[in-house]
């Protein structure tokens, strides 16, 4: 074949079949599921999340390690561009109080479709139940329900996936091939994943209730947000900042009461209790939810009857804890392709013609719309890189 081969129906793939269409070019898309963007519909479900309006330094700053090599990418398909493009299709958007940006509708589905329709009637020819299984020489070898192809394409965009959420496509099969190539791979780790913690049971009725208020410390990072108490461990968006240090082993720890300093603390809890009880203390002068209330207990008993050192314990809660979830319960992972092994064009070094993008590439950061961005900037990228690629030959 001629062209470009775009392999995986996910945000990057689609956003790199989006550039090469744009720029003229013939493009195949195949997916090894029987439909695309799963992964995309799935997060959809819980309201879709596609970016964050934040001032672009900021926003970059959230990739951690890999920020340097994403900045040009996330430079050239910033928040305020997500936005455009995502209007461009049709949704109408609103950003909540935290800065986070939605469709009215929430879901992922009218804006998977409108973008399908906008593909198609550029011209592309997409197929599912295609399975890339690695190379024949310069050839692209495919499994299909019809049998097993060889393509040779003129440019060939890889979008596979990470390794989490598996049965959605993202199954990270594709590092063995690449080892077997002798190409890098940095192995996979859960990013995004709950903690696991080993309750007792005097938690069970707690499970499922919310820690808000509160900020999350390991290592040097610290989040504000909220988390869940689950059965297995804490789960939640202000937790998930912390999966690099939680993933390295770094201890944890809560501030209960992140917006009060240490001494206003200490006097509060140095007030009369009279016959009440520690807890009821707690909850009046200190205004602890019972969840709040329960993980003190449950971290900490026999608390401290002095006030300091009590105050001491509310502002930096140790929460024991064996890790992270699996890899496949994370919602994203670190690891993948080093950006050391690509030129500037997310391009193979060792093999010319052949584009990296989405969450293929190490890089990891914070759910909030950095995840959706990160992964259709890259394909953005690689995606005019192999046009420009296709131009020139």
């Amino acid at each position: 074949m001629s062209g470009a081969l775009v392999i995986g129906g996910g945000p990057a793939g689609l956003m790199a079949a989006d550039a090469l269409l744009s720029a003229g070019h013939a493009v195949v898309l195949a997916e090894a599921k029987p439909s695309l963007g799963r992964k995309l519909l799935m997060a959809g479900k819980s309201g879709l999340n596609l970016t964050k309006a934040e001032p672009l330094p900021a926003f970059v700053s959230n990739y951690g390690a890999a920020a340097p090599a994403l900045r040009p990418m996330l430079s050239a398909f910033p928040p305020e561009e997500v936005m455009h493009w995502a209007e461009g299709l049709g949704q109408t958007l609103f950003t909540g109080s935290t800065g986070r940006v939605f469709p009215h509708g929430m879901k992922a589905s009218p804006l998977l479709r409108a973008w399908l329709a906008r593909l198609d009637g550029m011209g592309l020819e997409r197929h599912v139940r295609w399975r890339w299984t690695g190379w024949d020489g310069d050839a692209v070898s495919m499994e299909t329900p019809e049998g097993a192809l060889r393509l040779t394409p003129d440019v060939t965009v890889l979008a596979l996936g990470g390794a989490s959420w598996a049965r959605l496509g993202s199954d990270g099969q594709w590092a063995g091939i690449f080892r077997d190539a002798g190409l890098p791979v940095t192995p996979f780790a859960p990013a995004n994943a709950g903690l696991c913690v080993d309750w007792s049971a005097h938690m069970k009725p707690q499970f499922g209730a919310p820690l808000k208020g509160v900020a999350f410390h390991a290592g040097d990072l610290v989040s504000r947000g909220e988390a869940v108490i689950s059965a297995r461990g804490l789960e939640g968006g202000g937790l998930y900042p912390l999966s690099p240090a939680l993933r390295e082993g770094a201890a944890l720890t809560v501030d209960l009461c992140p917006d009060v300093e240490l001494a206003t603390l200490a006097k509060r809890l140095a007030r009369p209790r009279g016959k009440q009880s520690l807890s009821n203390h707690l909850r009046k002068v200190v205004n602890l939810s019972p969840a709040c209330r329960a993980l003190l207990m449950e971290c900490a008993r026999p608390l401290p009857e002095e006030p300091a050192a009590l105050a001491a314990l509310l502002k930096a809660l140790p929460v024991p804890h064996e890790g992270l979830r699996p890899l496949d319960e994370a919602i994203s992972v670190a690891g993948g392709v080093p950006f050391a092994a690509l030129d500037a064009g997310l391009m193979l070094k060792a093999r010319p013609g052949v584009f990296v993008a989405g969450e293929m590439l190490d890089w990891e950061a914070p759910t909030g719309g950095y995840l959706l961005t990160g992964c259709l900037a890259t394909g953005l990228w690689a995606g005019r890189a192999a046009a420009e690629r296709l131009a020139k030959s």
